[in-house]
């Protein structure tokens, strides 16, 4: 199978047949497109046996034929909104590829480059010089789109208004400052403390103290970003205007919105009104990170439980890094054979990541620990020291599980932020829409958005932000010259997975799971626990995420820039953490 790249999200290839499917899904597409319509030719393989394929394997398929040399707008616009909806990385085929690399050019017109979109397809394999003058003339730049719109009435008008104050927002303000020293940026954020959520985990595991997480914002915020430390309320994209919380209008020339998300305690009834007493704890909050570690000191005997909820959650890794760290306390103190410990997941596998969970599971079975698949948590007496859980059997029925226990530690559902789902820039599901490559909004050209309230189908971690924050900034100052986003994510994330206090499973992955180790493999073995990585994560990444990457240093985190496509050789080179050379 011919497989041509023409972004991370999206490839191409030539006619595809069924056999190749399994290939496709090996290669970590999650979804299918064909452009060919039926019985084009006579040699052309059915496309009910490549549909039934994709489906065997998991693959959404998607068919849109499009009649050679005769792509029409409307073909475009339906692609353009289809590509809005899927899940990638997504792979695209017809005769030869060129159809689908037509529709892509044409669809991203508005948003690219012209002759970005040109130099990509043409490292591809494709020639489309021919279609300049229609990709032009399907252009609008994103800096004026949405002509006549003003920050009217405001009174404050910045050039880049950013919502968010947190790891998002501040390394997209420190991104642009290095490039821009001067620009005009304002930051809304109501809170006084900055932190670093990461360290949470340690700090229930005994291993750091929670001060050492927490930083006064205004020690964080640039001195040259006007800061609101107010809430933001509403958005008026029509009129370039944000409300804050008391009525206030600000506007802006680019917006970027970075709000993180919300912890929904109260979607479990009892949970809220139990945390912090009762053996009830969890590391998503600051205030209780101590508190599980004093119950892991405690907790010699009896039933502790570790639960995670539904998709998506920030860090999805941190329920059983919990869980992993406690087993090793008990475990070292020769307890572990008197507690019952379980893994009570709402999800259908131990980790999203497959070429991870081997290792995983050699801790899972070291610990003895029962993990419950399909469990979601749904109630909670704290009193009485019991949780209620919804079961899904094999065949999809569901019943529910009432299980006692001595320590309870809650990853909480997570949802957007009500004023982001509430507001004209959400998708059907209530995140921020945006494009997953440039991190552009899907509806309006002059704003940005990047971090936890995106609906981009990366891993929601720190180290996801530090690839997506150069990528915003890069792309926002080409907005405001007027000029088409050039920067491109590619959905990196890590999760470093603290399987035991001192070695740490390094899990590095883009969309559609595709590993992207920052290391090579002699220095850490990623699918591995490794020493090195435990170092990382508790001597370095501190360090670096508030001496670097809050101000705006790209160590191993530059953007890969679209117009131009390095050779493999260049790629394979210029690898590392978090991060491709332009």
């Amino acid at each position: 199978m011919d497989v041509r790249q023409l972004t991370p999200f999206l490839s191409v290839s030539p006619q595809m047949t069924a056999a190749d499917v399994g290939l496709a899904a090996s290669m970590g597409f999650k979804a299918i497109i064909c452009n060919r319509p039926d019985q084009e030719s006579h040699d052309q393989p059915a496309n009910d046996e490549i549909r039934a394929a994709a489906e065997r394997h998991g693959l959404a398929w998607h068919y849109q034929p499009v009649i050679s040399g005769q792509i029409t707008d409307e073909d475009v616009a339906r692609f353009r909104e289809m590509m809005q909806t899927l899940h990638g990385p997504v792979l695209a085929f017809c005769r030869t590829g060129s159809r689908c690399s037509t529709l892509w050019a044409l669809a991203e017109a508005p948003r690219l480059d012209v002759e970005a979109i040109l130099k990509a397809t043409a490292a591809a394999g494709y020639d489309l010089t021919a279609q300049r003058d229609r990709i032009q003339g399907l252009a609008t730049s994103p800096g004026k789109q949405g002509a006549g719109r003003a920050g009217g009435g405001s009174g404050k008008l910045h050039d880049v208004l950013i919502i968010g104050g947190g790891a998002a927002g501040q390394s997209v303000a420190g991104s642009l400052l290095r490039r821009q020293p001067g620009l005009d940026i304002a930051i809304v954020e109501p809170r006084s403390e900055h932190y670093y959520q990461p360290g949470w985990t340690l700090v229930g595991g005994g291993v750091f103290e929670r001060a050492e997480t927490m930083r006064r914002m205004v020690d964080v915020m640039p001195r040259e970003v006007h800061w609101y430390q107010a809430a933001a309320s509403a958005f008026t994209p029509e009129q370039r205007q944000v409300v804050l919380e008391d009525g206030e209008k600000i506007g802006y020339r680019i917006l970027v919105v970075a709000p993180g998300l919300t912890l929904d305690w109260d979607a479990i009834p009892g949970l809220r009104e139990t945390l912090g007493r009762n053996g009830v704890t969890s590391n998503y909050l600051f205030d209780l990170a101590p508190y599980t570690w004093e119950l892991v000191q405690n907790t010699r005997k009896g039933r502790a439980i570790f639960t995670q909820p539904a998709m998506p959650i920030k860090c999805a890794g941190a329920p059983q890094k919990a869980m992993y760290l406690s087993c090793d306390h008990w475990n070292r103190k020769g307890w572990l054979n008197n507690l019952d410990v379980e893994f009570c997941t709402a999800g259908a596998a131990l980790f999203g990541v497959a070429d991870y969970v081997p290792a995983l599971q050699e801790y899972v079975g070291k610990y003895g620990i029962n993990v419950n698949f399909q469990n979601n948590l749904i109630k909670v007496d704290g009193d009485a020291r019991t949780a209620v859980f919804r079961v899904t059997d094999g065949e999809g029925n569901t019943s529910e599980v009432e299980k006692t226990f001595d320590m309870l530690h809650v990853c909480p559902p997570q949802r957007a932020p009500k004023f982001i789902s509430e507001s004209p820039l959400a998708d059907a599901a209530g995140w921020i829409d945006l494009n997953p490559e440039t991190l552009q909004h899907a509806r309006y050209g002059d704003i940005f958005g990047l971090g936890d309230a995106g609906n981009t189908p990366n891993a929601k971690t720190a180290a996801a932000v530090r690839k997506q924050a150069p990528v915003v900034a890069e792309n926002v100052l080409l907005a405001l010259k007027g000029e088409a986003p050039k920067a491109i994510y590619d959905g990196y994330g890590s999760c470093p997975l603290t399987v035991e206090r001192g070695k740490i499973v390094l899990a590095e992955f883009g969309y559609g799971g595709k590993l992207q180790p920052s290391f090579p493999s002699w220095l850490v073995e990623g699918t591995r626990p490794s020493r090195f990585a435990w170092l990382l994560k508790e001597k370095m990444l501190p360090w670096i995420y508030w001496n670097a990457m809050l101000k705006g240093h790209e160590w191993m985190a530059g953007p890969e820039i679209l117009a131009h496509r390095p050779a493999d050789h260049e790629v394979g080179e210029a690898c590392d953490f978090g991060g491709r050379k332009p």
